[in-house]
């Protein structure tokens, strides 16, 4: 009777395993079957709206055109995800709508009411378009003014700008601390037994205080600073007075200077610098500058009796023009002063003063005789001015 009973029990466990695997078969091929015809008809999409889902097959491109054959309009405000461009390429998609509600933003005295479909601070005030700095804080909660339409109220607390000079160094800063020593704690700093600060720990902290923190005594400071390029200049006789071409652009360098300094009462008292590295050699600027007259050289001979002769200067002043043209010029009519570019027997600055030819000996005399008058009241008056200061 024991063995008969166990080989009942066999008989019924192969039978039950046998239907098990033909359960999961049939199972099988259903569920291919229906994914074959689903990818055939379409894309199964849900979509979940203001609470409410609503299930169905679609052959559209995209997830805006899904929404436009099931009749759901958004705003531009409202926020899909999926986003509404992206292509129907899955068989089944799940559609979120997140409606825009009106948020209040209290910024101070100012009030705003913006439509949104965030519910984070930080996305809310993008679509304000209001800055907030790392130091400030907000605070999202349930509006209770529901006849302006506003749910959802943000209010920014501004952290306090003051300047913040930190042993020597200034910054524009701000803190949500009400004193000075609150600040300093949100800071993270702790002054040490020669450090000061100055308004007290204890002072209120108001817009645009300036705190200032330093050290007693003698102190060694550190800074990188600006090494100046400098500016050579080469002298082209080929290139026309005027003519400037940076030939080698200068470049500042960079050097790490140490200071030793005392400070008393806060204030600094002397200064020495005890070493420099430079970090960065600068690079000269070279700057090609022009000399070449724009003007034809003189070469029409005559001698200085000839050129007075033929100017506008009168007889008498003659003795004065000679002693001036002489140390200007030499009566050289093509005198061309390589530094400043003045030419002529004049010597004019710029050489287009003067009428004409600046390198005509009469054009340059006529113009030295409107100069001479017009400045010193005539030429005796000049060069009793150049004898004393030896320029005019």
């Amino acid at each position: 009777m024991i063995i008969k009973t166990r080989s009942r029990t066999t008989v019924w466990s192969l039978l039950v395993a046998v239907a098990v695997l033909l359960c999961l078969s049939i199972f099988f091929v259903w569920q291919t079957r229906q994914t074959n015809a689903l990818n055939t008809e379409g894309h199964l999409v849900t979509i979940f709206d203001r609470g409410e889902e609503q299930v169905f097959v679609s052959n559209a491109e995209t997830i805006g055109d899904v929404l436009k054959e099931a009749g759901i309009e958004t705003d531009a405000r409202d926020v899909v995800e999926p986003a509404l461009n992206e292509q129907m390429v899955a068989s089944e998609y799940q559609v979120n709508i997140y409606r825009a509600r009106p948020v209040t933003v209290i910024d101070g005295a100012m009030r705003q009411k913006v439509m949104t479909a965030y519910q984070t601070p930080e996305h809310i005030l993008a679509a304000a378009d209001i800055t907030v700095y790392p130091e400030d804080t907000t605070e999202l909660t349930r509006s209770d003014d529901l006849l302006n339409g506003a749910g959802l109220q943000l209010e920014i607390d501004r952290a306090v700008l003051f300047t913040f000079d930190l042993y020597g160094a200034k910054t524009d800063t701000r803190t949500q601390g009400d004193t000075v020593g609150a600040m300093l704690e949100e800071k993270g700093i702790e002054l040490g037994d020669a450090d000061r600060v100055s308004p007290s720990s204890q002072t209120t902290l108001t817009e645009g205080m300036t705190v200032r923190v330093w050290r007693e005594g003698k102190q060694t400071i550190t800074r990188e600073e600006k090494i100046d390029h400098g500016t050579r200049e080469i002298k082209d006789a080929d290139q026309p007075i005027g003519y400037e071409k940076v030939q080698t652009a200068g470049k500042n360098g960079t050097k790490r200077v140490t200071y030793e300094i005392e400070i008393k009462d806060g204030r600094e008292v002397s200064r020495e610098e005890i070493a420099s590295l430079t970090l960065k050699k600068a690079v000269t600027e070279v700057v090609i500058i022009g000399t070449k007259p724009e003007y034809l050289p003189y070469t029409g001979g005559g001698s200085k009796t000839d050129w007075l002769a033929a100017s506008n200067i009168s007889k008498e002043n003659w003795g004065y023009a000679d002693a001036l043209v002489t140390r200007e010029s030499g009566w050289n009519p093509n005198a061309i002063n390589q530094s400043s570019g003045a030419c002529g027997l004049a010597q004019a600055l710029p050489c287009s003063k003067v009428p004409g030819n600046p390198m005509d000996p009469v054009n340059s005399l006529n113009w030295m005789n409107g100069y001479v008058t017009g400045r010193y009241g005539g030429w005796q008056q000049a060069y009793n001015f150049w004898m004393k200061n030896r320029w005019y």
